[in-house]
C-alpha cells in the first residue's frame, strides 16, 4: 500500500502534468532515470521518434507514477530532471517550495511571446547568440553542442529554431537574460521587437502586457508601431492547451492529413491555418526562393517533405504581391487524378488561404465543371484536374464556346510534373504555353503587343530517367522535362535531419516442391489449348503467356474464329456457367469450357483447403501484414497490386481470414475509375469514400492498384507493401512514399515468374543515376542550360506541329466525306473529298452531280496546250450561280475530266475552315487514281442505250 507521502507526491505530479510534460527532454531524462526498466525506456524512445516528444513525455510520467514504487522513486525523478538540464521541470514538483502561480503565468506569457515572434527571431546570428546563452547558463552544454551542429548542417535558421526551443524550457528569468543577450550582440531590432526599450539606459526585460488590454479593432491595432500592440492583437483568442515546447498547437494539429511531416518546431505553432501564416523549414525556403522572385522552377523533393506546403506558401506570396501592386492574381493548381483535387483543396490550399482569398476546386465528377469559366473568374485559387483546364483552353482556341485563356492566369502549379511529356495532358497545356512564349519573342522584336503568360511551378518527387541506361540519356530526359515546363532551374536540396527513408525489405518466394492445385489448373489450360489447336510458346501464367493469349484473342476476333476467341477469353479469365434461370444460347465450345471447369471444381476446392499447398507469395504477404499489425500500436498500410482483379481478390481473402480480424485488420480495395477493364470500375465517389475511411482509420489496410500510387497523403500510413508489382523508378519512389509516418516500412513481396526483385534492383540503380543527373544539371552554367532549354523547346514545338498535321492528315484521309469544298464566291456546296480522283498530278471530279453545278467557258487567252500525249486543256469551268472559276476542263484520252483548282474553293474539315489552301499540297490529302476502264465502260453503256 502506498504511503500518504507517496500519494501526495503522485497528486502533485498529476496536478502539474500538462506543463511538466512540456519541460521534459525525454532522451536526457531517460539517461539519468534508473527506476524504469530498459525495455520500457526503449518503448518511450520509440514513442518520441514515431509520434512526438510530448507524447513520449506523457508516457514517461505515467511510467514514473506506476505502482508499486521503488524506494526513493520521487527523489530519483527530481534528480534526473535536474541532471538532464530540466531544472524548471524539477521546480514544478517540489512539494515544499511550489512555483508561484503568478510567476508561472508570467513565464507562460514569455513563452507565448517568443512563439509569436519566432519567425523574426530566426534571423538572429545563431552562433553568436548560442555562445552567449551558453556562457550565461541559459542553456545546457548539450543544448549548446546540438544547436552548433544543427547550425553547421542546416543553416542559421535551423539552429535558431533549436535555440528558441531550448531557452523556453529554462527557469523563470530566462526571458530578461535573453533580451540582454540580444542587446549585447547587436540585435537591436530583435531586442526592441521582444519588448526591450529603444532607450538602452532603461530597465531591460519588462514583458509587454499580453492580457486584459482590449484592442478596439484590427485597424486600430495595426496603426500602432510598438511590439506591445502587435502582441495584444495576437492574443485575443480563447486560451487553449498548446504544445509550446513541441511547437504544434492543438488547432494546427487538426489540419487534415497535411503532406507536411510531423514537426517539433516552436515557430510552427504560430503558423497554422488559423492565422494564415505559413512557416517553411530552411530547406523548403531554399527551394522556393526563385519562385518567390517570379521565376519558373521545378521543385524536386522526396515524398513527404512538404512540396505542397511550399506551393501553398508560393501561391500566397504570389497573390499578396500582386494585390500589393494593385493587380489581380489567378492561380490554378493542376493535378492528374480526381482524388488529389479534394486532398489538395481540403488539406492545404483551403485551410491556409480561405481567410484572405477565394479558393475553389473542380474535378471531372463535379457539377462545377459546367461553369468552369465562371469559377475561374470568381475565385483567386482553383484546384482542378488538368484535363478540365485543357478542355477550356481548347474552347477558347476554337472560339466555339466561352473558355479560358492562359493570359487569364498568373500562376500555374503542376503537381506530379514529371508527367509533362509527349502525349500527356500536362504537355498539351505546356505546348500552348511554349508556343505563345516564342510567339511573344517574335512580336516583341516586331514591337507588337504580347500576351501575358502565367508563372509555372512544377512539383515532383522524381522526374525519372525515361528508361535511360546511360547518364547522358538520363540527363537528356530530365532536361527535356525542364524545357517542357520552361523551368529556370530544377530546385532540390538536402533535407538534413528531416530526411526520412522507410525500412526496406524484399520477401523472396521459394519454388514449391509440390503444387497440385497449380497442376490441375495447368491441365485445364492444356485441355483448352488442345480443343482450340493452340500451341503456347512460354510458361503458363507468365506475363509473356498473358500477352500471347491477348494476341490470339484479337486475331481470332478479326478472322471471325469463334472457337479460338472464346477459348482465349477463358484462358484470360474463367467465366461462370450460365444461370439456370436464364435462357442463354451457348456454343459447343462454351459448353465444353464450362463442363471442363465444373469437372475439376471439387478437386480444386479440396486442394485449396490444405495449408501445405498454399501459394508462398500469399503466405509471405500474410506473415508481413500480421507482423505489421502486431508490432505497431496503430498500424495503417497499403498493399499495391498489379490488376483490379487481384486487388479485389486480395481484399476478399483478407476480409474472410479470421487471423487478420483477430489483430484488428479492416481491409478494403480501391481501383481505377476508367472502364477499360473487364472488371467493374469504381466511381470517383466510391474512391473518395474509401480513401476518407482510410484517413479516418475506419479502414486500416488499403489494397490498391497504381491509382493510389501518386500523391495520396495519409499522415498515419506507416507501411507499404508491393505485391508482385514493380514498374519504373518513378512508381517505386511514389509507392514507398505513401508511408508517411515515422518508422514506416516498405516491403516488396516477390511473385513467381514476375522478376520483381530484379526490377527493383534496376530501379534503385536508376534512382542513383537520376540523382547524379540532377546534380550535373544543377552545375551547368546558366547560359549553357538556357541554350539547351531553347533547343529542346523549339524541337518540342516543331514535333508537336508535325504530330498535329500528321494526325489531322490521317483523320482527313479516313473521313474524306467530312472534307467539303464550297464556292469561294457564293459559298455553295460543291463536293466532298470522296468525289475527287487523280489523273496524273491533277485532281478531277467526274461525278454527274458535279457536272450539274458548273458551266463550261472557252478560255480565249489560252491557246491549245498539250500536257502530254494524252491530255489537253482549252476550257475552264465556273460556278453556274455566280460565275466564279473553279478550274479547267481537261480532255483525257477522249474523256472530259473537270479539273479542280483548290485555290478557288473554301475547304472545311468537320466544319472548321482550312486556311492557306492555295495549292493541293497544302491540303496534305491523297486521292485514288481515276479508274479509266470503269468510267469508260459506263460511258460506252450509256452511248449504246442512246443509240438504241
Amino acid at each position: 500500500m502506498a504511503s500518504e507521502s507517496d500519494e501526495r507526491k503522485e497528486r502533485l505530479i498529476d496536478d502539474v502534468r500538462p506543463s511538466l510534460r512540456k519541460r521534459i527532454v525525454v532522451e536526457r531524462v531517460l539517461d539519468q532515470l534508473h527506476t524504469i526498466e530498459n525495455d520500457q525506456k526503449e518503448e518511450i524512445r520509440q514513442k518520441a521518434r514515431s509520434v512526438s516528444e510530448l507524447a513520449a513525455a506523457d508516457v514517461l510520467i505515467s511510467a514514473v507514477l506506476r505502482k508499486p514504487h521503488a524506494p526513493g522513486w520521487f527523489q530519483a525523478f527530481v534528480d534526473a530532471l535536474i541532471h538532464s538540464g530540466c531544472e524548471y521541470a524539477a521546480d514544478c514538483i517540489q512539494p515544499d517550495n511550489p512555483v508561484d502561480p503568478a510567476v508561472e503565468a508570467e513565464n507562460y506569457d514569455c513563452v507565448k511571446l517568443i512563439e509569436i515572434l519566432s519567425p523574426s527571431l530566426m534571423d538572429m546570428k545563431t552562433d553568436v547568440v548560442n555562445l552567449e546563452c551558453s556562457a550565461k547558463e541559459l542553456i545546457t552544454q548539450d543544448d549548446f553542442e546540438k544547436i552548433k551542429t544543427i547550425t553547421a548542417n542546416e543553416g542559421n535558421r535551423g539552429g535558431a529554431r533549436e535555440l528558441l526551443r531550448c531557452i523556453v524550457r529554462g527557469r523563470p528569468g530566462w526571458f530578461s537574460q535573453f533580451l540582454e543577450i540580444l542587446r549585447g550582440t547587436d540585435h537591436k531590432h530583435l531586442y526592441e521587437l521582444t519588448g526591450g526599450s529603444s532607450d538602452c539606459d532603461k530597465t531591460v526585460g519588462k514583458l509587454p502586457l499580453l492580457k486584459d488590454e482590449p484592442v478596439e479593432s484590427e485597424a486600430a491595432a495595426g496603426s500602432q508601431d510598438s511590439p506591445e500592440c502587435m502582441v495584444i492583437s495576437s492574443t485575443n483568442d480563447p486560451p487553449e492547451e498548446q504544445d509550446l515546447y513541441q511547437g504544434v498547437s492543438a488547432k494546427s494539429r487538426q489540419l487534415p492529413d497535411s503532406v507536411e511531416p510531423s514537426t517539433s518546431d516552436p515557430v510552427e505553432a504560430a503558423g497554422g491555418p488559423e492565422n494564415d501564416d505559413i512557416v517553411l523549414r530552411d530547406y523548403q525556403m531554399n527551394v522556393a526562393r526563385p519562385a518567390l522572385e517570379g521565376k519558373n522552377i521545378i521543385i524536386c523533393l522526396p515524398t513527404g517533405s512538404g512540396k505542397t506546403r511550399v506551393a501553398v506558401y508560393i501561391t500566397k506570396k504570389h497573390l499578396d504581391h500582386r494585390r500589393k501592386e494593385g493587380c489581380s492574381g489567378k492561380v490554378i493548381i493542376l493535378v492528374n487524378k480526381v482524388p488529389l483535387v479534394e486532398q489538395h483543396f481540403n488539406a492545404e490550399f483551403q485551410p491556409f488561404l480561405k481567410h484572405t482569398y477565394k479558393v475553389e476546386r473542380v474535378s471531372g465528377d463535379s457539377q462545377l465543371k459546367i461553369s468552369f469559366t465562371e469559377i475561374v473568374k470568381n475565385n483567386d485559387v482553383i484546384v482542378c484536374t488538368a484535363q478540365i483546364l485543357e478542355n477550356y483552353l481548347e474552347r477558347a482556341n476554337t472560339g466555339e464556346d466561352e473558355g479560358v485563356d492562359l493570359s487569364d492566369l498568373t500562376l500555374i502549379v503542376i503537381d506530379e510534373c514529371h508527367h509533362t511529356q509527349k502525349g500527356g495532358v500536362y504537355n498539351h497545356i505546356m505546348m500552348r504555353y511554349l508556343t505563345q512564349k516564342h510567339k511573344n519573342i517574335r512580336l516583341k522584336k516586331e514591337q507588337k503587343k504580347t500576351l501575358p503568360l502565367p508563372q509555372i511551378l512544377g512539383l515532383t518527387a522524381s522526374p525519372g530517367v525515361g528508361g535511360a541506361t546511360k547518364m547522358e540519356k538520363a540527363e537528356d530526359h530530365i532536361l527535356r522535362i525542364c524545357a517542357n515546363l520552361d523551368a529556370f532551374k530544377i530546385m532540390t536540396t538536402d533535407l538534413g535531419q528531416f530526411k526520412r527513408e522507410p525500412r526496406k525489405s524484399i520477401q523472396t518466394v521459394e519454388d514449391r516442391k509440390e503444387d497440385p492445385f497449380g497442376d490441375v489448373i495447368k491441365n485445364i489450360m492444356n485441355d483448352i489449348h488442345t480443343h482450340a489447336e493452340l500451341n503456347p510458346t512460354s510458361d503458363l501464367g507468365s506475363q509473356t503467356y498473358e500477352q500471347w493469349v491477348v494476341q490470339k484473342e484479337r486475331i481470332a476476333a478479326t478472322e471471325e474464329n469463334p472457337k479460338v476467341r472464346v477459348c482465349a477469353e477463358h484462358l484470360k479469365q474463367r467465366k461462370r456457367s450460365p444461370d439456370a434461370e436464364l435462357v442463354i444460347k451457348t456454343t459447343e465450345t462454351e459448353q465444353f469450357l464450362f463442363n471442363l471447369f465444373e469437372g475439376k471444381k471439387k478437386d480444386l476446392k479440396q486442394l485449396s483447403e490444405k495449408p501445405e499447398f498454399e501459394n508462398d507469395s500469399l503466405s509471405k504477404l500474410r506473415g508481413k501484414v500480421l507482423h505489421e499489425f502486431t508490432s505497431r500500436d496503430k498500424a495503417r498500410g497499403i498493399i499495391f497490386t498489379k490488376t483490379r482483379r487481384s486487388a479485389i481478390a486480395l481484399s476478399q481473402w483478407i476480409q474472410e481470414n479470421p487471423k487478420f480480424a483477430d489483430v484488428g485488420v479492416k481491409a478494403y480495395h480501391v481501383i481505377g475509375a476508367g472502364d477499360q477493364s473487364v472488371v467493374k470500375p469504381m466511381t470517383s465517389a466510391e474512391q473518395r469514400d474509401v480513401l476518407t475511411k482510410f484517413r479516418d482509420g475506419e479502414v486500416n489496410l488499403l489494397i490498391a492498384t497504381t491509382v493510389a500510387e501518386e500523391g495520396l497523403d495519409i499522415a498515419a500510413c506507416n507501411f507499404v507493401i508491393r505485391y508482385g508489382l514493380v514498374t519504373n523508378e518513378i512508381a517505386m519512389i511514389q509507392a514507398r512514399g505513401r508511408g508517411r509516418a515515422e518508422d514506416s516500412s516498405y516491403t516488396l513481396v516477390d511473385v513467381k515468374n514476375s522478376g520483381v526483385a530484379e526490377k527493383e534492383c534496376v530501379n534503385e540503380y536508376r534512382i542513383t543515376m537520376m540523382n547524379k543527373a540532377i546534380d550535373k544539371i544543377r552545375t551547368l552554367k546558366q547560359e549553357d542550360y538556357d541554350r539547351r532549354m531553347l533547343e529542346y523547346q523549339m524541337q518540342a514545338i516543331m514535333e508537336g506541329r508535325m504530330r498535329m498535321k500528321k494526325k489531322q492528315r490521317q483523320q482527313m484521309q479516313t473521313e474524306k466525306g467530312e472534307v467539303k469544298f464550297s464556292c469561294r464566291s457564293c459559298s455553295k456546296h460543291v463536293c466532298t473529298g470522296e468525289d475527287i480522283e487523280m489523273v496524273d498530278v491533277h485532281r478531277v471530279n467526274v461525278s454527274l452531280e458535279f457536272r450539274k453545278l458548273f458551266i463550261k467557258r472557252e478560255n480565249t487567252t489560252l491557246q491549245e496546250r498539250h500536257f502530254d500525249s494524252e491530255t489537253e486543256t482549252n476550257d475552264y469551268i465556273a460556278c453556274k450561280d455566280c460565275g466564279q472559276r473553279w478550274g479547267s476542263m481537261m480532255l483525257y484520252r477522249g474523256i472530259d475530266c473537270p479539273c479542280l483548282h483548290v485555290k478557288n474553293f473554301v475547304v472545311t474539315f468537320n466544319g472548321k475552315k482550312k486556311t492557306k489552301c492555295t495549292s493541293w499540297i497544302d491540303l496534305k490529302m491523297s486521292f485514288p487514281n481515276f479508274d479509266y476502264i470503269k468510267y469508260g465502260s459506263d460511258q460506252l453503256g450509256k452511248s449504246s442505250d442512246e443509240d438504241d
